[in-house]
């Protein structure tokens, strides 16, 4: 029988009934990249099928986005080291940082930000935050909702990417 589920496993210990769909969102994150990229090779994460972003950018993309979003959702603005990790997703087909290095990377964003849902005082949810350098409003609920949304979007890019460039030539023809 398969596991099902976060979603259908019960609450996460720790962390606010009202915060429990953006965890399990997260915690099905982990698990279907880390299923989708199991036995890939770090020459298969930096191909761009169809001219397309590689599964490689959307690893660093993921734990950068959300590490992003989380921080607005504290109320704060992005520090240096964000904003210099912002401008070295575009340069990621020339570095290619390593599976290992980029599974790290989201891993340590995915507990970060359960610890801070696990801190998050549900009577704050609604209130008002600004998002980038335009102050675009948000509140703390929409910002952690929208950070599980957007990474439920790139797992879906990697996993599909990940069965395109596993697949034979003579699949994709």
């Amino acid at each position: 029988m398969t596991r099902p589920e976060p979603w259908l496993r019960g609450p996460i210990d720790g962390i606010p009934a009202l915060l429990q769909p953006v965890a399990h969102a997260f915690v099905m994150a982990r698990e279907d990249i880390d299923a989708a990229v199991a036995g890939l090779d770090q020459s298969c994460i930096w191909l761009t099928p169809g001219g397309g972003a590689s599964i490689g950018f959307h690893l660093a993309h993921l734990a950068g986005s959300t590490d992003r979003l989380m921080t607005y959702a504290r109320g704060e603005v992005l520090s240096d080291a964000q904003r210099a990790a912002l401008l070295a997703e575009s340069s990621l087909a020339t570095s290619r940082p390593s599976l290992e290095s980029l599974l790290s990377g989201w891993h340590a964003t995915l507990d970060a930000s359960l610890r801070q849902l696990a801190g998050t005082d549900e009577a704050t949810l609604l209130t008002p935050r600004e998002v980038g350098r335009a102050r675009l409003p948000s509140t703390v609920l929409g910002l952690l909702f929208h950070a599980a949304e957007h990474a439920s979007r790139h797992v879906g890019q990697v996993v599909t990417l990940a069965r395109v460039v596993r697949a034979p030539a003579t699949e994709l023809g």
